[in-house]
């Protein structure tokens, strides 16, 4: 069983066609067919069905791809740790993130990060808290930024860097405007702006409401915060957001309130499998923990 093998038949799974593969891959289709069936045989069962013009995956086909790409996974880590070694200064770091932390947290870390280690290359994500969860557990991200940090996940550690608080989000014309801080209770009848179901963001927000003892009413949804901001800029409702999304500006015809009561707060951290790090990995993660370590001393 040959690499070149392997990488042929991935990508033909992917693209469901043979000739569509055979041009991806730059060779001649006639290539990836006869080291198709080389695989094939060698394997002793058929790994594609055709229909039409196309080829599907059978069942055993399906269950044999799975374990061939996390075995390429792991050649393309093997890889990229030995490049490393030789020069842990021109790695690649893959990097997830949520939208909360888009905006402020992510821009900050990355160019003083770069200012110390110019020729270190970044892969960025950006994705939901479940899927940074995931893509870290498959090696397909180095390591995330997340908020809260989980700390039941198995095969991933978690380190927290920072807490921070949330601030209602109001409308400038709301009649709660000018006070200098809400309990939470004061927006029971309000309409909440929110992120969908299943987003952290609207758990946390969900649950400090529940803590209040009410259930927002869920006027409308957005998928990441500009839409969440102009939702409540166009008077369509209030929201509760992390301090870190309001740096340096704060949308225009809102405001930003205080919460006193309850307190809703969210740590804030990285992520990363437990498995040990390639160098230029390695020298992110401890040059995070230690760029946290100085920023709060100095607040």
């Amino acid at each position: 069983m040959e690499l070149r093998q392997l990488i042929y038949f991935t990508e033909v799974a992917k693209r469901e066609h043979v000739s569509e593969a055979a041009e991806a891959l730059h060779v001649a289709q006639s290539a990836v067919s006869r080291q198709i069936a080389n695989l094939e045989d060698e394997l002793g069962v058929k790994l594609f069905e055709r229909e039409g013009r196309n080829v599907k995956l059978t069942p055993i086909g399906r269950h044999f791809l799975q374990h061939i790409e996390s075995a390429l996974k792991a050649i393309d880590y093997a890889k990229q740790q030995i490049e490393e070694y030789l020069d842990p200064e021109r790695g690649t770091i893959k990097i997830g993130f949520p939208t909360s932390l888009a905006s402020y947290t992510m821009p900050m870390v990355i160019s003083t990060f770069k200012q110390q280690h110019p020729h270190i290359s970044f892969h960025l994500r950006q994705g939901s808290y479940k899927f940074l969860i995931e893509a870290v557990k498959k090696r397909e991200i180095d390591l995330a930024f997340l908020g809260p940090v989980p700390t039941e996940e198995k095969g991933i550690q978690g380190d927290i860097l920072f807490t921070e608080s949330f601030a209602a989000l109001i409308p400038t014309d709301h009649p709660l405007n000018q006070k200098r801080s809400i309990a939470l209770s004061e927006l029971r009848h309000e309409p909440f702006v929110m992120f969908p179901e299943g987003f952290i963001l609207r758990k946390i927000v969900e649950d400090a409401c529940k803590q209040a003892g009410f259930s927002p009413i869920i006027s409308s949804e957005g998928e990441d915060l500009d839409a969440i901001k102009g939702l409540v800029s166009a008077g369509i409702g209030v929201t509760l957001l992390p301090e870190s999304t309001f740096y340096e500006t704060t949308p225009r015809y809102t405001v930003k309130v205080p919460i006193e009561l309850p307190l809703v707060r969210r740590n804030v951290g990285i992520i990363l499998p437990k498995y040990e790090l390639a160098p230029s990995v390695n020298v992110f993660y401890q040059f995070v923990k230690q760029f946290f370590t100085m920023l709060d001393r100095y607040q």
